[in-house]
């Protein structure tokens, strides 16, 4: 009977030993998280891209040509947006409609009425904010509200670091033709109606304001036929501000409210009209 009982046990306490056994086993090879997924888009930012994937835009102009080298690690979203834009044609005979010294020259309601209508509702999220709004720096326009960067872009002419904490996040720099940026007219001031723009395309600038200056045609070089030395040892990714750099009184960097946004769009005097 003894006997009995004590072998009966035997079973049980083998099965025991050999759950705790796999349990061990299991903790021991399974990670306590998974590691995190990297998402491109979407609130909060991007996959971080390495530099080495820059490359640069050539507007050449009604005053000379503005080469820009496009830095994808500084901003994504918007250096990717940009390249689209670039390779659809949408900047070709596109006004540099508001330009105000001190502050930055701006660009990016197409001629043609219809282009304008094909790219108005095409908004991206907004990137993390890596590098401040320089002199010399790019940067997408956009209103006040999140993600409403389209296709207005602009040049920083002195330090607007005060963008910095409103999401424009710049995502190139101009290496050549800094002085062509400068010259940009800016007679005009913020005067023409970007409603009228955007509706009536080139037909009402070229009759209203004869004098404005237009990036006639922007290319990714490599695709162009005319070979350009390569230029990214020319600027430092980490600080690269032209060379000839000035930083603006406080009187011309201080403007309006609609200057401040640099980029509220939209036909009420916004400083992108749409999404720049």
């Amino acid at each position: 009977m003894g006997f009995s009982r004590r072998t009966s046990r035997l079973p049980l306490a083998f099965l025991a030993l050999a759950t705790m056994l796999t349990g061990m086993s299991c903790s021991q090879n399974t990670p306590t998280s998974a590691p995190p997924v990297p998402t491109v888009g979407g609130e909060g930012g991007a996959v971080a891209t390495a530099d080495n994937d820059t490359f640069l835009v050539r507007l050449e102009t009604t005053k000379g040509d503005i080469l820009i080298e496009v830095h994808p690690a500084w901003a994504p979203i918007g250096a990717a947006h940009f390249r689209e834009l670039v390779e659809s044609g949408f900047y070709t005979d596109c006004a540099f409609f508001r330009v105000i010294p001190g502050f930055m020259c701006q660009a990016g309601v197409a001629a043609d009425p219809e282009v304008n209508a094909r790219w108005s509702d095409r908004t991206v999220p907004d990137d993390p904010v890596i590098k401040s709004n320089q002199r010399g720096y790019v940067t997408f326009g956009k209103t006040n509200a999140p993600h409403s960067r389209s296709t207005h872009i602009f040049i920083n002419y002195g330090d607007n670091a005060r963008l910095d904490g409103m999401t424009f996040a710049p995502f190139g720099i101009v290496i050549e033709g800094m002085d062509v940026a400068d010259s940009i007219s800016s007679q005009y001031g913020e005067r023409p109606d970007q409603g009228r723009m955007r509706y009536e395309g080139n037909t009402y600038l070229k009759e209203s304001f004869p004098g404005l200056d237009y990036i006639l045609k922007a290319s990714i070089v490599g695709s162009e036929t005319d070979a350009v030395e390569p230029v990214s040892a020319k600027s430092d990714s980490s600080d690269s501000v032209p060379a000839g750099t000035s930083q603006p009184s406080d009187a011309q960097a201080e403007s309006s409210d609609a200057e401040t946004s640099a980029a509220d769009s939209s036909s009420d005097a916004s400083a992108t009209a749409e999404s720049d």
